[in-house]
């Protein structure tokens, strides 16, 4: 131990502004390691999530960025006819939109999001999995007064509303007073990714999930139908057909939508992602030799100023696998604290988004941590593990070539 002592206080703490600097960069690297591995894993789900997109002759609505939108001169009128373009020529086509807000009590004063998609997207995309009730259906009717909307509601909102509970609302789409049945309750932490950043999603822990069926999309208001088109993924659909509703869309919105595959949107996202990781490895590559160049240095500047006290722990009994040790010991001490302070971190940033209400983020999980946090770990330590072997390595055979006599005691 005093062995130990000696070597923080008079050898790795020989310089402070030095050793703060080095923990400092230490700790960056790490941090830097940590959200690349996130972000990576979070890319990995939105992949998989968006693979059953992917398929021959679907095609995703965007609308062109240099259009010039004045959406105060679309009518409901115009938007319908458009759905009944689709309809009369037997086009098949998935939609899902989001962000609708609404105040509805619940045990965590969280505002509620509506998400509305229809059958197609449904069983499209397969995010939406249950853990207690039945899968969403879509055949009701709005005809009467008394009908109730079968949904799903997130994990949050289960406490205030268990399953079978019915919940009048002012619905935003329909602009009216309806009830809806809670027929399922999704598992925690569901999300869904954006289909043009896959790393990007949000939570729907506080959401009611709506199946929208033709009599809901035409008795809609106009936002919804206009947000619907915005995204809407063709299925099973010729080149031609695709042409042919561009020219609909141009000629009755006045917009021009692009008609990209998911696989256009991944190779898209792959250019400034990887071209992206590439930076980061770069810097991550400086930051390691910058990081063993200091702490090297650092460490026999401090063995040569001590070097009568250094010899005189090798002749009592310090041999060159203790010092190993001693090193080891030293770094694993470092990263373990890193690694306590990036946990920290992660956990306030959760839980941050519950401080704020920000319903779309807030997860369960222990201070909201989830599986993705996690994971995302793993990579830190063997990151850690590798920078420490070479560090130290380095520094034993550095010292090793230090000449030690009996002349210095002298």
């Amino acid at each position: 131990m005093k062995i130990f002592k000696f070597f923080i206080t008079r050898i790795f703490f020989r310089k402070i502004l030095i050793v703060i600097s080095v923990l400092l960069l230490f700790f960056l690297s790490d941090y830097i390691v940590f959200t690349t591995a996130r972000s990576t894993v979070s890319t990995f789900q939105g992949y998989n999530e968006m693979k059953s997109i992917n398929q021959k002759g679907n095609y995703i609505a965007n609308l062109d960025p240099n259009n010039s939108m004045d959406l105060g001169n679309i009518q409901k009128e115009d938007t319908q006819y458009i759905y009944d373009h689709l309809k009369a020529h037997n086009l098949k086509y998935a939609i899902f939109t989001d962000g609708l807000i609404i105040d509805l009590p619940n045990n965590y004063d969280m505002s509620v999001s509506f998400a509305y998609l229809n059958e197609d997207y449904y069983k499209l995309n397969k995010q939406f999995e249950i853990s207690q009730g039945n899968e969403l259906v879509f055949d009701y009717s709005l005809d009467s007064d008394d009908t109730e909307i079968p949904v799903l509601i997130g994990k949050g909102l289960s406490e205030t509303y268990p399953l079978g509970s019915e919940i009048i609302v002012n619905e935003p789409a329909l602009q009216k007073q309806v009830t809806l049945k809670v027929r399922g309750i999704l598992k925690s932490n569901i999300y869904h990714s954006n289909m043009y950043s896959l790393n990007s999603k949000q939570y729907y822990n506080f959401s009611i999930v709506i199946p929208v069926n033709e009599d809901f999309l035409y008795s809609s208001d106009l936002g919804l139908q206009l947000q619907s088109l915005f995204d809407i993924i063709l299925l099973q659909t010729s080149e031609q057909e695709i042409e042919s509703l561009g020219e609909v869309l141009q000629n009755k919105l006045d917009l021009k939508f692009n008609f990209y595959t998911q696989e256009d949107n991944f190779e898209y996202y792959k250019e400034y992602y990887f071209h992206s990781l590439k930076i980061i490895g770069v810097i991550t590559a400086i930051l390691i030799f910058i990081l063993t160049c200091l702490t090297v240095w650092n460490s026999l500047a401090g063995i040569r100023i001590m070097i009568k006290e250094f010899t005189i722990n090798l002749f009592v009994g310090l041999s060159y696998s203790k010092l190993r040790k001693i090193f080891y010991g030293y770094y694993g001490i470092v990263f373990f604290i890193n690694l306590i302070i990036l946990f920290i971190i992660t956990a306030f940033s959760r839980y941050g988004n519950w401080t704020r209400k920000d319903a779309s983020f807030s997860t369960f999980g222990l201070f909201g941590i989830i599986g993705m946090d996690w994971l995302s770990l793993c990579p830190v330590l063997l990151f850690d593990i590798m920078i420490g072997v070479i560090i130290v390595e380095i520094m034993i055979w550095r010292i090793k070539k230090v000449p030690i006599s009996l002349g210095v005691l002298q």
